[in-house]
């Protein structure tokens, strides 16, 4: 999607979400493992151990649209606990260690723990506000303002010089799949901004130099 959800003081890690990943079964998944379909139904959610995910969707014809990733704590597919179809799709980023935590366990899970239920509660209200905020982006901002969004989302602390590198280190595909548009859309664009000395690129990793024209 056209923007990658930043961890807040709220997104870390709880000593409950610790405790019920030691109640799960630990899964080693390989680069690239479809862990979770679109409109499957499923009982289990993954809490990441080691590795990343990548939450996303597909209309069939190869476009993706990327949802956000998740990292060391994060888990994902709770969504399911309803009984309905899962939202989206998820996959390993590279290879990734999961404990899976069926819906009876974590059901069993909140019942001795009710606590534990606002704090997911709360989780879900904060995704729920960042997938109406992508779907707004997609749909009111062209392809370019959201290319600056996430840019700007990305970049890390100046350097002496005001230059700001990328955290993540992303290739072209990657960004279409982020910004919901082709690769050679996104090319052209960084083409652009690199040729305008707005942007360079240096071993493969993204720096910006300058403040990013609102358009293009």
């Amino acid at each position: 999607m056209p923007h990658v959800p930043l961890p807040s003081a709220d997104d870390q890690p709880s000593a409950h979400v610790r405790s019920l990943a030691a109640l799960g079964v630990q899964r080693h998944y390989r680069n690239g493992a479809l862990l979770i379909q679109e409109g499957e139904t499923g009982d289990s959610i993954y809490i990441v151990l080691q590795g990343r995910l990548r939450a996303f969707l597909g209309d069939g014809s190869g476009k993706e649209l990327t949802l956000g990733f998740y990292g060391l704590l994060d888990y994902v597919g709770e969504m399911s606990l309803d009984g309905g179809p899962r939202s989206a799709n998820v996959e390993t980023v590279g290879p990734t260690t999961c404990s899976v935590i069926t819906r009876a366990t974590l059901l069993g899970y909140i019942a001795a723990h009710p606590e534990f239920a606002l704090e997911l509660m709360s989780r879900l209200i904060r995704r729920a506000r960042l997938a109406t905020e992508s779907a707004g982006n997609v749909a009111l901002i062209d392809v370019y303002g959201r290319l600056v969004l996430l840019l700007n989302q990305l970049a890390g602390e100046p350097d002496g010089s005001g230059h700001r590198q990328l955290t993540e280190r992303l290739t072209h595909q990657a960004f279409a799949q982020h910004l919901a548009c082709s690769r050679e859309m996104v090319s052209r664009l960084l083409k652009d901004l690199e040729t305008g000395g707005y942007i360079a690129v240096r071993e493969r990793w993204i720096w910006l130099l300058k403040p990013l024209p609102a358009r293009w």
